[in-house]
Parts: structure tokens; C-alpha cells; sequence
């Protein structure tokens, strides 16, 4: 009895942490791998939060990118193209909008 207990504990544990990382968006993610100091889950899942609620899911995984590469982000600023002009007003609000929800 105690030995289907605790499998069925280790069971719930290990479906919660999957059901975690499955909810892990490619911002959060993208915010945990990189060098910043103030990366940490807490801020990481608030900011995935908040681009969940203002990117679509394309528009998730490029900003993700911007994380490692900053010089990307310039490129798309730059660009006279309306479909980045587009993105980037999308992700100004979202940016905007990260800032003064999860700054704490």
C-alpha cells in the first residue's frame, strides 16, 4: 500500500513538472538561457505571460531569438519592410506592456 502511494505521489510530481516546462513558452525559455541578471523564473514566466496575452506564437519564437541575438532586433527595426514594421509595433507594445506588468 505505502509503495502504491508513494508511486502515485512521484506520479503527480512528475506530471506537474512536465505540465511546467510544457507551459514554458519560447520567451521564458529564451529569458532563462540568457546572461541576464535578472533572469530568473519568477520574472521569465511573467514576461511569457504577458507575450502569451500580446504575440501570437510566430511572433513569440522570433522575439525569442532577440534574447541571443540583439543585433536581430536592430535588423528588424531598421527594415523598411511592413511586415516587420508590423512585428515591431507588435513587440514595442508587448515590451511596453512586460515592463509594467512584471516590473517589480
Amino acid at each position: 500500500m505505502k509503495t502504491s502511494m508513494i508511486a502515485a505521489a512521484l506520479g503527480a510530481l512528475a506530471l506537474s513538472l512536465v505540465a511546467e516546462a510544457a507551459s514554458a513558452g519560447p520567451i521564458s525559455r529564451a529569458c532563462m538561457r540568457s546572461d541576464r541578471d535578472a533572469a530568473n523564473s519568477a520574472i521569465c514566466g511573467c514576461i511569457q505571460q504577458v507575450a502569451d496575452q500580446t504575440l501570437t506564437g510566430s511572433d513569440q519564437r522570433r522575439a525569442a531569438k532577440f534574447f541571443a541575438n540583439p543585433d536581430a532586433a536592430q535588423k528588424v527595426f531598421l527594415s523598411k519592410s511592413n511586415s516587420d514594421d508590423a512585428f515591431w509595433d507588435r513587440y514595442k507594445n508587448f515590451g511596453a506592456t512586460a515592463e509594467a506588468y512584471c516590473a517589480g
